[in-house]
C-alpha cells in the first residue's frame, strides 16, 4: 500500500548518525516501475559520484562502482521497487554481489508489493502497520496548526477525520495541509460537504489527494502542479528551475494591482504545495522538492496536457491536447510522433538516455537536421541532453517564443549566434558544457533574459560585450572584469536586480574607489552571497587594492563574503567595522591575502557562524581577544598560514563553536594553540 511511510522510515535509518559510522558508503537509489539492471547501476554510480554519468556500457558502469566500493562497507537502499521478475532481480543481485569482498554490506529494499517482498527478501520482511489514532491525529493537526489551540470545530469531528485518514500518514499530512490553506471559518464547510464524500476504505488516501487539489486556490498553482508530472518519479527538482519552468509557461501572472515579481509569485505558489502535502522537501536547505509517487500519479492523472513517450510509444492519443513533452528514449516511430505534435508543443525535453552519446547524436540529426526544430513555432520550454552539434541548433532562432533553453552537455566552444534573436528568453541554462570559451558577443540583445545559470572557474573566460543592456537579469553566477570597454566592472552597475550568489574575478583591472563603485554593489539588496577576487599572478608593490576594496562595499543585506588575492596592507574602514556595516553576516572567508599582517577586529560579531583563513603569509598572530562575544560562531578554519607563530584564542569564550580546523601552519608553536582545546 502506498503512502505508509516506507521511504521515510528507510530516510530515518539511511541518515541516522549510528548507521553513518558502521558503513563507509551509503548509496540511496530511486528505483520505481522501471527495473532495468543497467539503469540501475547508472543510478548507483551517479550516487556515489554525485554527478550525472554519461557511460552506458553495463560492464564499464559496474568496474567503476567496484573501484569506488573497493574494501569499504556500504549501505544501498532500492526505494520504491515494483519488479515482480525473479530473473531481472537475479542478474541484479549477482552483479551487485560482485561488486566487492567486504562482509558487512547491507541493501534495503522497499516496496508496496508482496511479491516483490518474497522475491528480493533474505530475512522477513518488515510488514508496516497503520498509524494509531492518536498518531495520525498528531501528524494532522501538526500540519493545519502553525500555533495555538486546536479550534473546537475540528475537535467536533475528530473521530470521523481520523476515520478517513486509514491510519496512513500520507493521508493525514494531505488533510492538515488542506485544512491549513483554508480560513478556521471555512472548515466546518469542508469537514462536512466535501469529508463526507471520501471513501474511508485503502483507497481513500487517492480521494483525499484529490479533495486537496480541488482546493487550491487558483487555476495557475493547479495547473504548476500538473506540470510537474513531465518529472520522473522520485526527482527532486530544484527550486529555481521550478519557477522559472512555470514562469516560461505563463502560470505565474500577476494580479494588475500587485506589486509582486513573477519569481515572487512562484515562491508563493511552491509554499502553497508545500503546506498542502502536495510537495515535500528534498534537502536540508529546502532547495530542492519532490513528489510522493502516489501524488506523482495524481499530477499525471489531472494533466490532460503532458506526455512522456520511450522507444516504445507509436501513437498519441488527444495528440491537439498535448502541449508538454518529454522523451525519454528513441524509437522509430519517435520523429513521426513529434512531427505530429509541433504545432502544438509548448515544452520539450529530450533527458539523458540509457543508449549512450553517439546514438543520441544520431538522433538528434534524425530529428533536427531535416529542419524539424524550426517547425516547433510554440515551444515556450527547450531542455535538450548532450546536444553536441553546434550545427543542429542553427535555426532555433526562429523559435521566436522560446523562454527558456537548457542545454546539458553542449560541445561547442560558443552557443550558436541565433541564440542572441530569441528576444523573448527569460532562462538559459548551461550545465557540463566545458568546452564553452565564450558567449556570443550580441546576447546583449537578450533584454528579457532574467537567469543565466552558468558558471565558469576560469577567470580568462570573456563576458559577453555591453552585459549592462541586460537590466532584466537576477541570476548571474560570475562576473569576469576585462579590460575591454563592455566587459569592465561598470557594466554590474546597470544590474539593479541581480540576487543570489555572485563572483567577481580580475579586480585587479579596476582602479580607485571610483571604480570599485561602478559596480554599485551597496544598491545590490537581493545579494546574499558575494566573492571577491584578485587575481594571484601579480607583480609590483603599488596596487591600490585597499581603495578599490572600499568602492565594492556590500548592501548591509549580504550574509556571505569572500575576500581572495587581495594585496592591500590593510582592509578599508566598511571591513574593519563589519559587525555594523554587515550585522546579517554568518560566513566571512579570507584567501590569498599576504600582505595583510593582522586580521580585523571581529568582537560582539553576533551573526557570524562560519571564519575560514586560508593561505594568509603576511599573517603573524591572531590577537586572543578577536573573537570575543561572537556567541553564534560554530566553524573556525585557519590554514596554510605559514608566518603564523601566534594562536592564543581563547576558545572558552566561543562556547558555539562546533568544528575546529588548524593545519599547514609550520612555524605554530605547540604553547601557543587555543587556550580551552579539549584533546
Amino acid at each position: 500500500m502506498g503512502g505508509l511511510g516506507k521511504t521515510t522510515l528507510a530516510q530515518s535509518v539511511y541518515n541516522n548518525r549510528q548507521v553513518d559510522s558502521h558503513f563507509e558508503k551509503k548509496i540511496w537509489v530511486c528505483v520505481s516501475d522501471d527495473f532495468e539492471v543497467t539503469r540501475l547501476f547508472k543510478m548507483i554510480l551517479e550516487s556515489l559520484k554525485r554527478r550525472n554519468v554519461e557511460m552506458t556500457s553495463r560492464d564499464v558502469i559496474v568496474k567503476k562502482i567496484q573501484k569506488k566500493l573497493m574494501g569499504k562497507k556500504y549501505l544501498l537502499v532500492l526505494d520504491d521497487v515494483w519488479t515482480e521478475s525473479h530473473i531481472l532481480w537475479d542478474d541484479f543481485l549477482h552483479s551487485l554481489l560482485g561488486l566487492n569482498a567486504t562482509n558487512g554490506n547491507w541493501c534495503i529494499v522497499t516496496t508496496r508489493k508482496q511479491q516483490t517482498a518474497s522475491i528480493v527478501a533474505t530475512h522477513d520482511s518488515y510488514v508496516l502497520g497503520k498509524l494509531s489514532d492518536d498518531d495520525c491525529w498528531s501528524i494532522l493537526t501538526e500540519k493545519a496548526i502553525a500555533d495555538g489551540e486546536i479550534p473546537e470545530q475540528l475537535h467536533v469531528m475528530k473521530k470521523e477525520i481520523i476515520k478517513k485518514c486509514c491510519g496512513l500518514p500520507l493521508a493525514a499530512s494531505v488533510m492538515g495541509g488542506l485544512l491549513r490553506m483554508k480560513g478556521k471559518e471555512e472548515w466546518q464547510l469542508i469537514l462536512k460537504n466535501k469529508l463526507s464524500i471520501l471513501s474511508g476504505d485503502e483507497d481513500g488516501v487517492m480521494e483525499i489527494l484529490n479533495l486537496s487539489f480541488d482546493c487550491l486556490p487558483s487555476p495557475s498553482i493547479k495547473k504548476c502542479f500538473a506540470y510537474c508530472s513531465i518529472f520522473p518519479k522520485d526527482t527532486g527538482v530544484e527550486r529555481n528551475m521550478l519557477i522559472e519552468l512555470w514562469m516560461a509557461e505563463g502560470f505565474l501572472q500577476a494580479d494588475v494591482n500587485s506589486q509582486m515579481m513573477m519569481e515572487e509569485i512562484g515562491m508563493n505558489y511552491l509554499r502553497i504545495l508545500l503546506q498542502s502535502s502536495l510537495f515535500e522537501e528534498t534537502n536540508a536547505r529546502g532547495t530542492y522538492y519532490k513528489m510522493h509517487d502516489l501524488v506523482h500519479d495524481l499530477a499525471e492523472s489531472v494533466s490532460k496536457s503532458t506526455k512522456v513517450i520511450n522507444s516504445e510509444t507509436r501513437l498519441v492519443d488527444n495528440s491537439n491536447q498535448v502541449r508538454y513533452l518529454a522523451i525519454d528514449s528513441f524509437g522509430e516511430h519517435t520523429v513521426k510522433l513529434l512531427e505530429s505534435l509541433s504545432t502544438s508543443l509548448h515544452t520539450l525535453f529530450i533527458r539523458n538516455s540509457l543508449f549512450g552519446d553517439h546514438v543520441l547524436q544520431k538522433w538528434y540529426v534524425n530529428l533536427f537536421g531535416g529542419g524539424m526544430l524550426k517547425k516547433l513555432k510554440n515551444l515556450y520550454v527547450l531542455n535538450l541532453y548532450c546536444a553536441q552539434n553546434k550545427e543542429l541548433l542553427i535555426t532555433i532562432d526562429k523559435l521566436i517564443h522560446l523562454r527558456y533553453i537548457e542545454l546539458f552537455g553542449f560541445c561547442g566552444k560558443s552557443l550558436p549566434k541565433s541564440v542572441c534573436k530569441l528576444y523573448n528568453l527569460q532562462t538559459l541554462r548551461l550545465s557540463e558544457c566545458s568546452d564553452l570559451k565564450e558567449f556570443p558577443k550580441r546576447m546583449c540583445n537578450l533584454i528579457n533574459l532574467r537567469h543565466l545559470h552558468y558558471y565558469n572557474p576560469d577567470e580568462k573566460f570573456q563576458m559577453p560585450l555591453n552585459m549592462g543592456r541586460l537590466t532584466c537579469l537576477q541570476m548571474l553566477e560570475f562576473f569576469n572584469v576585462g579590460q575591454e570597454k563592455g566587459r569592465q566592472i561598470g557594466e554590474l552597475g546597470c544590474l539593479k536586480n541581480l540576487k543570489g550568489r555572485l563572483v567577481i574575478r580580475n579586480l585587479q583591472l579596476v582602479k580607485g574607489k571610483e571604480g570599485g563603485e561602478e559596480a554599485n554593489l551597496s544598491e545590490k539588496t537581493n545579494l546574499f552571497s558575494l566573492r571577491l577576487e584578485w587575481g594571484r599572478d601579480r607583480e609590483g608593490d603599488n596596487y591600490g587594492e585597499e581603495d578599490v576594496l572600499d568602492g565594492l562595499r556590500p548592501h548591509p543585506n549580504l550574509e556571505e563574503l569572500a575576500i581572495s588575492g587581495f594585496m592591500g596592507d590593510q582592509f578599508p574602514q566598511w571591513i574593519m567595522v563589519l559587525p555594523t556595516t554587515l550585522p546579517k553576516l554568518v560566513s566571512l572567508e579570507f584567501n590569498y591575502c599576504a600582505r595583510c599582517r593582522e586580521l580585523l577586529p571581529l568582537q560582539n560579531f553576533t551573526s557570524l557562524k562560519e571564519l575560514v583563513i586560508y593561505d594568509c603569509s603576511g599573517l603573524t598572530d591572531l590577537f586572543g581577544d578577536i573573537l570575543h562575544s561572537c556567541t553564534s560562531l560554530q566553524r573556525l578554519s585557519v590554514s596554510c598560514s605559514k608566518n603564523l607563530i601566534s594562536f592564543p584564542i581563547d576558545l572558552q569564550q566561543t562556547p558555539s563553536l562546533l568544528e575546529l580546523e588548524l593545519y599547514r601552519c609550520p612555524e605554530l608553536k605547540t604553547s601557543m594553540t587555543p587556550k580551552g582545546l579539549v584533546s
